[in-house]
């Protein structure tokens, strides 16, 4: 697994779990490489059960949802699991909104997360 610029990426079991590097997650170039990253872990790197951990991040523009939602579509294509943790009650707010919270498996903290693999 190569080195990550926009990700923190560790192993815990058999699980991916992915941390982000920026606390704002906006500008278009972060989001396009962010989305590379994250699409790597799935195409090259197999990983099937994969937990986005949201504890860094403060603010998360559409474009950034767009990459997530690419991100549910392989991983499921691949017979994996996407889980997401720890988002603040703002950001919560725009995947609710946005009805992404009915399309994504969002646990409470990353504990929550791992056990419901």
């Amino acid at each position: 697994m190569k080195e990550k610029q926009r990700l923190s990426v560790s192993e815990v079991g058999d699980v991916t779990v992915v941390r982000f590097v920026d606390q704002k997650i906006l500008d278009e170039a972060k989001i396009q490489q962010l989305g590379q990253e994250l699409f790597e872990l799935v195409e090259t790197d197999g990983c099937g059960k994969i937990l986005l951990n949201f504890t860094s991040v403060e603010f998360l523009s559409s474009a950034a949802l767009g990459k997530l939602i690419t991100l549910d579509k392989k991983v499921k294509s691949q017979g994996g699991a996407l889980k997401l943790s720890n988002i603040r009650p703002e950001i919560y707010e725009v995947f609710a909104i946005t009805k992404l919270n009915k399309l994504f498996d969002i646990k409470e903290d990353e504990v929550d997360a791992l056990a419901a693999f």
